[in-house]
């Protein structure tokens, strides 16, 4: 059973990949044709071409890979100096370009002339450009805000799991009382698992986050009103001050990291809990800043990751992961031991954290990747404004095509860090705790 769930899992997965890649495209796909553009061919997939159909101008299909999609539009880039592509030159870097710009206008016909992509306002090609990776900022938001505010979060509650009973520094190697040690406020108090805290010195606690906060900035006496056995009740605690683990801001601890404030001394329990539209607006937003950030620490996690794909290493939490890794992942959460519904918010919460790491990505200001080309067309703008400020001759389309080298580069480095991830995913999973 296990195993035919872990199949499911990764077909689900598969599937919400297929159609996030479908999305992603059709913003492409309905921008273009809505500003005129010819547009021969919108692929899901690469590689041999396993169905397609032809629809007015465009050939739709599915390719046997499904790593990626792609529309074909006319006229990328601007001809060259003879009007459409420039006589073929000995120099590679020169020749990249030529090939760029031929395939360009290799299907160009009759009555396309008007219907290029580099003739369209540079307003225009920024929408074109950022409708894809929109497309999957909206499905990545209404999957998150679905699922945090209609089934929930698993998430720290503010009742009470634990109670510790004696005190013990969170920087500590044990977590067994030593000979001597004082007991707990909490156990001095008299607070029992499954005790929820309702109020804390007479202020209500919503949460977790706010009980947790205020917690630590207490310290000497303290009343503390619970409810027990659906009574409420209140109990008189004596905080210390301990050493307790950092919290990033946003109610995660950063690792190895300790601070000294209040201590009472208990673990609080975990349930789903659902979120309102202001806290699940909150943790979206948190989100895109971790997104981010992975973005701009990509780059120096990539000896870890060598090591854990060659040299046995342990491969962090945190690694990162490509589809293949993606989809085991999607086959551990249908195994998981849990309600049918979590393990669907679950696969849920997968499908919308790939479709916010395609929008990051694909916003990089890099050709070959969409963000390049919208940097292209803003910056055919500023020349083109500056200019008219400065009543200089129209300098025309910005030709993108002379950055196909560094495109060439870029791409050559996105697919040895893919492959590289691949090898990892394969050989040393990241697994879910």
């Amino acid at each position: 059973m296990t195993t035919w769930m872990t199949v499911l899992g990764i077909v689900v997965f598969v599937v919400g990949l297929l159609f996030s890649i479908a999305w992603h495209e059709l913003g492409h796909l309905s921008t273009a044709k809505m500003f005129g553009i010819r547009v021969p061919q919108y692929m899901v997939g690469f590689g041999p071409t396993l169905f397609s159909r032809r629809k007015g101008d465009t050939e739709y299909g599915i390719k046997a890979i499904p790593l990626g999609g792609y529309i074909r539009m006319i006229g990328m880039f601007p001809p060259g100096e003879d009007g459409a592509i420039t006589a073929r030159s000995t120099s590679p870097w020169r020749g990249m370009i030529e090939d760029a710009r031929s395939a360009a206008f290799e299907e160009l016909q009759p009555g396309d002339e008007k219907r290029l992509f580099y003739t369209r306002k540079p307003w225009k090609r920024v929408i074109v450009m950022f409708a894809g990776p929109f497309m999957n900022l909206i499905l990545a938001v209404v999957i998150f805000m679905g699922v945090l505010m209609g089934f929930g979060i698993n998430t720290q509650t503010t009742q009470v799991g634990s109670v510790s009973d004696c005190v013990i520094a969170a920087s500590a190697k044990t977590d067994k009382c030593t000979k001597g040690a004082k007991d707990s406020p909490a156990k001095a108090a008299g607070l029992r698992a499954g005790d929820k805290i309702v109020d804390f010195n007479g202020k209500p606690v919503p949460d977790w986050g706010s009980l947790q906060q205020s917690i630590r900035d207490t310290t000497g006496p303290a009343t503390i009103t619970v409810e027990r056995d659906g009574k409420r009740q209140q109990l008189h605690a004596n905080l210390i001050e301990n050493k307790v683990a950092k919290t990033d801001g946003h109610g995660s601890y950063v690792p190895g990291e300790y601070v000294t404030a209040g201590f009472l001394g208990f673990t609080p329990a975990t349930g789903i809990v659902q979120q309102s539209f202001g806290q699940s607006v909150d943790r979206m937003g948190n989100m895109v800043e971790q997104g981010v950030q992975s973005l701009v620490n990509l780059p120096a996690k990539v000896p870890d990751l060598w090591d854990a794909a060659f040299n046995g290493g342990e491969r962090k939490q945190d690694s990162p992961m490509g589809v293949v890794g993606a989809a085991r992942v999607g086959g551990e959460v249908f195994s998981l031991n849990i309600p049918p519904e979590q393990r669907v918010a679950t696969m849920l919460f997968l499908v919308a954290g790939f479709n916010l790491s395609l929008f990051l990505f694909n916003m990089l200001p890099l050709l070959p990747l969409d963000g390049g080309h919208i940097a292209g067309a803003l910056w055919e703008s500023v020349r083109r404004a500056f200019a008219r400020v400065f009543r200089r001759p129209d300098p025309g389309p910005f030709d993108v095509a002379k950055l196909m080298p560094v495109a060439y580069v870029v791409a050559g480095i996105f697919i040895c860090f893919t492959l590289l991830v691949l090898v990892a995913d394969v050989v040393n999973p990241v697994k879910l705790t």
